[in-house]
């Protein structure tokens, strides 16, 4: 393995400016490790090669100019989530549906890739169309966990999760509708920040629930994820739900929490997010940072949320409901594939078979229970219910926060499970979201980082921590300072 794959997006930074070595080489390092290992990870879709390399030979011939870096991160290569639109490579959302389609437009986060100077190196798996917590979903199978291949990588973001962990990339790019970018990070021993919804534009990611999705920045470290979260944020005139508010300060945040001193911050833990029934060695891992997160100042302090309780219940109503309309306009007839278009269907047929066809089976069940919650004499009955449970939720967020600066639970009530264990009980997948889902409910930001490892099975466990909307920089803090206090978790040497 290069060495050059094993550095810190922040260290690649400083040598690519400093011109101790160039994008390029530091690209083909990172492209010859996805030639090297992918076929064992299934992390990439798509890997682009020429693509990638001319971008950064731009990076190169600006810096050897004398140009200031485009950005902190110019240079530095990363890998993007397939549900983000790119006008040179394909856009599948990991579905048949979307098959080998190339979109006219990029999306406003590859844009704002591309002008800060970070070379692209490929798209990443993913549950189809951001649709499961595991990367089992997706049309293309599965991507493995680095830390054991025979168990998932999280989802629906396990193919950025998984590049990450095994040293593919630097950096990623994820999207997270209720835990897609945290929960793979906690199974992964890697960093993934969901911002306040409304602070990353949304334009061209493809839709799952259009009230629940935010993109996000994933890395191996604090710092390299406020780094990342620096470029991608900001307004978007073309997002109607984009804030027009300034970049929180991240990675100044970051930097002061280096010092590992959280004197004055309050940390609340929330009680419903705590239960029996969770992975033992999830609650000791979690308990532990609880402790040092005590060590390093912080005043600790339970809260109570009782509206979490109804969180899953709520999120897969509203979630749903949001998908059978968005994926209404995958009805054949203006972009993606087609099947019976021979002259013997009519035009109801033919989008029956393209998506008899082009969808998979996780993917049928939500559209089917979407439709069916807001369907005449079930909208108030399901729909109409899970809004007020919405409001709730964001209500004792509000409550929590005038007692605490940021509260913070385990990421996931369970450490990476095996291939196939739970494809066939959907509902025992959806309890691995019980933590993540209320953040995104009530549109707040949150954070996942590595905690350690679970006496259970030796495998990752992550610490959630979760601020106030707007307030993203206070997980940048906190998650330094605890980084910071408990040390490099080692990603295995793969």
């Amino acid at each position: 393995m290069s060495d050059l794959t094993q550095l810190s997006a922040a260290e690649l930074a400083s040598k690519i400016h400093g011109g101790e070595v160039t994008s390029t080489e530091v690209t083909q390092a990172h492209l010859d490790r996805i030639a090297a290992v992918d076929g064992t990870y299934n992390a990439f879709l798509h890997v682009a090669n020429d693509e990638a390399l001319a971008a950064a030979a731009v990076v190169d011939a600006a810096l050897a100019a004398g140009e200031t870096p485009a950005s902190r991160l110019a240079g530095v290569p990363l890998a993007l989530k397939d549900v983000f639109t790119t006008t040179d490579m394909p856009t599948t959302a990991a579905s048949k549906v979307l098959e080998g389609w190339m979109s006219p437009y990029d999306a406003t986060v590859t844009t704002r890739l591309r002008a800060a100077g970070i070379p692209i190196v490929g798209k990443t798996n993913m549950d189809e169309f951001a649709m499961g917590s595991s990367t089992e979903n997706s049309a293309y199978g599965p991507t493995r966990n680095p830390w054991d291949v025979t168990r998932i990588p999280g989802g629906s973001g396990g193919g950025s999760a998984a590049a990450l962990a095994s040293y593919q990339a630097p950096l990623a790019i994820g999207t997270d509708t209720g835990g897609s970018i945290r929960q793979p990070a906690a199974l992964t021993a890697t960093v993934g920040v969901k911002p306040t919804y409304g602070t990353v534009s949304r334009y061209g990611l493809i839709a799952c629930a259009s009230s629940l999705d935010q993109g996000g920045p994933c890395g191996r470290t604090v710092l390299d994820t406020a780094l990342l979260h620096e470029v991608i944020a900001g307004h978007d005139p073309r997002d109607s739900t984009s804030r027009d508010v300034a970049v929180p300060p991240v990675v100044e945040a970051a930097l002061a929490g280096a010092n590992g001193d959280l004197s004055g911050v309050k940390i609340g833990v929330v009680r419903e997010l705590h239960s029996d029934s969770y992975q033992p060695g999830v609650l000791a891992s979690f308990d532990a940072a609880v402790s040092l997160l005590k060590e390093l100042g912080a005043e600790i302090v339970e809260v109570s949320c009782p509206s979490f309780e109804y969180a899953l219940s709520s999120y897969y109503l509203v979630m749903p409901s949001e998908v059978s309309s968005n994926l209404a306009r995958f009805d054949a007839m203006r972009y993606g594939l087609r099947v019976g278009d021979d002259g013997s269907h009519s035009a109801d047929q033919v989008m029956s078979l393209t998506r008899e066809a082009g969808f998979g089976p996780e993917v049928k069940r939500r559209i089917i229970i979407g439709t069916y919650a807001l369907s005449a004499g079930y909208y108030d009955a399901y729909y109409g219910q899970a809004l007020k449970v919405r409001s709730m939720i964001a209500a004792d967020f509000d409550a929590a926060y005038e007692k605490v600066n940021v509260l913070v639970s385990p990421t996931s009530p369970f450490t990476p499970w095996k291939l196939g264990e739970k494809v066939d009980d959907p509902l025992a997948m959806y309890l691995s979201d019980l933590c993540t889902l209320p953040t995104n409910l009530a549109g707040h930001p949150g954070m996942s980082l590595p905690s350690g490892l679970s006496a259970d099975d030796g495998l990752p466990v992550g610490l959630q921590i979760m601020a106030p909307a707007l307030a993203d920089e206070r997980l940048y803090r906190v998650g330094a300072a605890y980084e910071a206090a408990r040390g490099e978790l080692a990603i295995p040497s793969i």
